[in-house]
């Protein structure tokens, strides 16, 4: 048995294509385990000393803060993993370095003239669209770090991009260790129920900062004077860009609808339920985000290298690996969920058991799916990607327009584990009519 599985890690490890996402995925699973354990640690904090309506409360913050910078990032965080190693394959790092540049200054004065936007318009959101006047303060506080958030998400892939596998792993840690220090200091000088915000603004303007100086670093050591330089414009950026923006926008639909939707109809508190609940059902989803961290640019490298095969063969093992690695954990979701949900945050979250089954099972779909998303992006799919996630969408608020005012935050589940089963299904299908080969993995069944 034991020569069996190393013949299979030998067999992995032999693909040199593969190996490097492996030894970056290594890393980046690291910092996600990490990271979820940090979250868990904090959301159990807010949830046992400030209760469930302050966690509901941080969630429709936390969530509106990512619909607003997704429009400020405008989709170059995804387009920045595609173009730094094709410039780097192509070009020189000075390549990559100018477009990084260009990028950010750009999403940076898009972001200041959107948070003055959202700052002024800070009331009209909290009465108009959620009816909670008293959500106003911390609509206006949290513009004031929509620059912050959006230069942390550029960085953060553009870090990928030059696959800096530890530099990576230590970005996608350090917003939770700020998060949860910072609330830790926090609570012990004062039990403010506006603490946890604080905390979680704080995290991301320290994240953003520190990402800033590791991506200057790490191009100024490999740029030379010498270097040819391809430059883009603006304009073609943009092209690349937006659809990539508007395929981020739709999972953020698919993702996130459960929350606005259940902050605009229901109290606080069940928004609070929810949360929890989609963050243990997303502690499966964090593996297929830490493989998908270092397959990314490598998708990018090999189809514009016109490495097609290898391609293909490169994401059919990341979707193996992406499944073995999520299989133990979402077993353990299912049978010891309800233990867990009392144990970390208190009896009171049992109710949210129900919900997690159904998010649990879309986390599973995602995992046997593999890198369906990455793939499309990099391989000049995006724009085929975005109506198949836009089409999903749609159903999605469908569904948790009839399904949540009926069953709560169960209907809002059912929702998410739907359209999650549309698009990855969608996208599998477009794959295999494009290459003629599937880059799902069913277990025990061959591609």
């Amino acid at each position: 048995m034991f020569d069996k599985v190393k013949g299979r890690l030998r067999g992995l490890t032999s693909d040199g294509q593969f190996a490097e996402i492996l030894t970056g995925s290594a890393w980046a699973l690291g910092a996600k385990v990490s990271a979820s354990v940090l979250a868990l640690a904090t959301s159990a904090i807010v949830a046992r000393v400030y209760g469930p309506e302050t966690l509901g409360t941080l969630a429709v913050i936390s969530s509106f803060l990512t619909l607003v910078t997704l429009f400020t990032v405008l989709g170059t965080n995804t387009s920045i993993l595609r173009l730094i190693p094709e410039h780097l394959a192509k070009y020189s790092p000075s390549s990559a370095f100018k477009i990084y540049r260009k990028t950010q200054y750009f999403v940076a004065a898009i972001s200041v003239v959107t948070a003055s936007l959202l700052y002024c318009s800070s009331g009209f959101v909290a009465e108009a669209i959620f009816n909670k006047p008293y959500l106003k303060t911390y609509f206006a506080l949290m513009a004031g770090f929509v620059v912050f958030k959006t230069l942390m998400l550029l960085n953060t892939n553009a870090v990928r991009g030059l696959r800096l596998f530890q530099s990576f792993a230590f970005m996608q840690l350090l917003p939770g260790l700020c998060n949860f220090v910072i609330l830790i200091l926090l609570t012990l000088s004062s039990k403010h129920h506006d603490n946890p915000i604080f905390a979680l603004l704080a995290s991301i303007g320290i994240t953003a900062i520190v990402g800033g100086y590791i991506m200057d670093r790490a191009f100024k050591r490999r740029c030379s004077p010498t270097d040819p330089i391809c430059p883009i414009a603006l304009k073609s950026l943009l092209s690349i860009s937006m659809p990539m923006l508007m395929t981020a926008l739709m999972t953020y639909v698919i993702g996130q609808t459960g929350v606005i939707m259940l902050g605009i109809l229901r109290p606080e508190e069940e928004v609070g339920y929810y949360a929890v609940a989609v963050q243990l059902a997303s502690l499966t989803a964090f593996m297929l985000q830490a493989v998908n961290t270092m397959a990314t640019p490598k998708y990018s490298e090999l189809f514009h290298s016109n490495k097609i095969d290898e391609l293909i063969n490169v994401a059919q093992k990341t979707a193996k690996l992406i499944f073995w690695v999520a299989v133990p954990l979402l077993l353990i979701l299912l049978l010891s969920g309800k233990f867990l949900l009392i144990q970390i945050y208190g009896a009171e979250f049992a109710v949210a058991y129900g919900a997690m089954i159904f998010l649990v099972v879309g986390q599973l779909i995602n995992a046997m799916s593999g890198s369906t998303g990455p793939f499309m992006n990099m391989t000049n799919k995006h724009r085929e990607l975005f109506y198949i996630k836009m089409l999903s969408a749609i159903l999605n608020i469908l569904l948790n327009t009839i399904l949540i005012p009926k069953f709560g935050i169960l209907g809002s589940a059912i929702s998410a584990m739907i359209s999650i089963l549309a698009w990855n299904l969608s996208v599998l299908l477009y794959i295999k009519a494009k290459h003629g080969k599937s880059i799902a993995y069913i277990p025990f069944v061959k591609p």
